[in-house]
Order: structure tokens, then sequence, then C-alpha cells
């Protein structure tokens, strides 16, 4: 037993957990692999990040094929291959999913923020915006503008 935890292997509890984290596997019912078969409570099909693993693991340890490796771990190769490709960039991260969609204003840079936090604060942001474009040929939208002078 884990000093703290009444039983480690739960399945309500870490169901719980895995779906407040966002971890939950999109395909639970595909997981055929014999390690998520039921008897083992320490491999849980649910667990998004514990089937990656143990598909990149049946490849790399127990020489599984790829198409073998994702059919059984309820992943196309296609997957395996993102999958395989972000662990060996990120390590054990690299089996969580990537936020999607932007990550932040990618027009600010460094330049343009100075120039924001140089700016007379009685400014309106549509007005910085118009001379950000009119100087440094970069279109932003004023509330994209506030945002920046706020932080």
């Amino acid at each position: 037993m884990v000093a703290g935890v009444t039983n480690p292997v739960d399945g309500n509890a870490r169901r719980s957990a895995l779906e407040a984290a966002g971890l939950l596997h999109p395909r639970p019912e595909a997981v055929t692999a014999t390690l998520f078969d039921g008897q083992r409570p320490f491999f849980f099909a649910l667990d998004k990040v514990q089937v990656k693993y143990e598909m990149l693991r049946a490849h790399i340890v127990d020489r599984t094929t790829v198409s073998a490796a994702a059919e059984t771990h309820g992943y196309s190769r296609a997957a395996f291959y993102l999958v395989a490709d972000s662990f060996a960039e990120r390590g054990m991260r690299g089996l969580f999913d990537e936020p999607r969609g932007r990550r932040g204003p990618w027009k600010l840079t460094a330049e343009l923020l100075q120039h924001l936090r140089e700016a007379d604060s009685g400014r309106s942001g549509a007005d910085l915006a118009e001379e950000i474009e009119r100087v440094f040929g970069v279109h932003l939208h004023r509330r994209t503008v506030e945002r920046a002078r706020r932080q």
C-alpha cells in the first residue's frame, strides 16, 4: 500500500481524476492489449497517458509491429507516429495532449510590446493599433493592443 492512499487502483476514483484532468482515452473499448484485460487493475484502459506509454513500450520493448501496437491500444498508425514523435521530443510530457489553438498573441513581438509600454497611457487601443500598422506594418486589433497594455 502507498502511504496516504487507501486504494491507488480504485477505478471510480481514477476515472474521476482522469476526467477532471481531460485525460480519458477517447476509445477505451478499442484497447484490447493483454495488459488492459481487466485482470490487472493497475492497467486502466481509460488512462490515455498510460495507454500511450504502453503502446510505445509494446513496440519498442516487445517488438510488436507499429500496426499491432496501435490497433491493440485503440489508436491508428498515424496517431502512433504522432505519439512516438512527441515522446521522443518531450519525454513523458509528450504523452499529454497539447492544448489546441494558438499559443498567445503571435504578432506581439518584444519590439511591439516595448512600443506599447512607452506609448502615452491616454491613447486609445484603436489609435495605437493604427500607428503600429503604419510604423511596423503589423495589423493588430484594438482589443489585442488593449489587452497587451494591461499586462
